[in-house]
């Protein structure tokens, strides 16, 4: 999601999904987005070379916590009849905070329909070892400071492998996000991560 402003120009979403959220926006314009995912899924659907492809959707921890959250979703599911199990949503750690209970049946939920999860930036919040094994998540995402940091000699392949092997071990896939570089993605692929995104 992009906003092409008149003056400013390309203005990214680490710029306007606060000011989103602290206006209560996000509620409207992570539905909008929702939606226009899911639109799409639903054109691709009859096509035998794109009905596979997924589409993942960033969820705000505010958004997900409103009451009528999953309300909202499935309306939206009822209205595009988009294949759901092509449809992966996105949390952060933040997430799991507050209401972690409340939190997880949503997903619970959602996961019946067939919708899958993903852990964005792990490892930079507040990971809990515990809680991964409670949540119906898919797919752990490895922030990109430890892929940017992965020939400084910090101890970020390590952090990198720990989370590849803990994935696995988990059932889930693992993405390093902010891969730029040959050398970085040689490197990922040789510690067995499984997808990788960036430049």
């Amino acid at each position: 999601l992009r906003w092409q402003h008149p003056e400013r120009g390309m203005v990214s979403p680490g710029e306007f999904i606060p000011l989103l959220e602290s206006t209560g926006l996000i509620n409207d314009v992570g539905e909008w987005v929702l939606e226009e995912a899911c639109q799409q899924l639903a054109r691709w659907a009859p096509s035998p070379l794109l009905s596979q492809l997924t589409i993942s959707v960033n969820i705000s921890p505010l958004q997900f916590r409103e009451a009528d959250f999953l309300a909202r979703l499935e309306q939206v599911f009822q209205r595009t009849q988009a294949p759901l199990a092509q449809l992966k949503l996105e949390v952060t750690e933040s997430l799991f905070v507050e209401a972690r209970d409340d939190a997880r049946d949503k997903m619970l939920s959602l996961k019946a329909l067939g919708v899958r999860f993903s852990l964005d930036d792990f490892g930079t919040g507040y990971s809990s070892l515990a809680y991964l094994a409670q949540l119906p998540l898919d797919q752990l995402k490895i922030d990109q400071s430890f892929v940017q940091d992965l020939f400084s000699g910090s101890e970020a392949l390590s952090i990198i492998r720990a989370v590849t092997d803990l994935g696995r071990n988990l059932g889930m896939t693992t993405t390093a996000e902010g891969v730029e570089t040959a050398a970085q993605l040689e490197q990922i692929q040789k510690e067995g991560c499984s997808e990788v995104q960036g430049y």
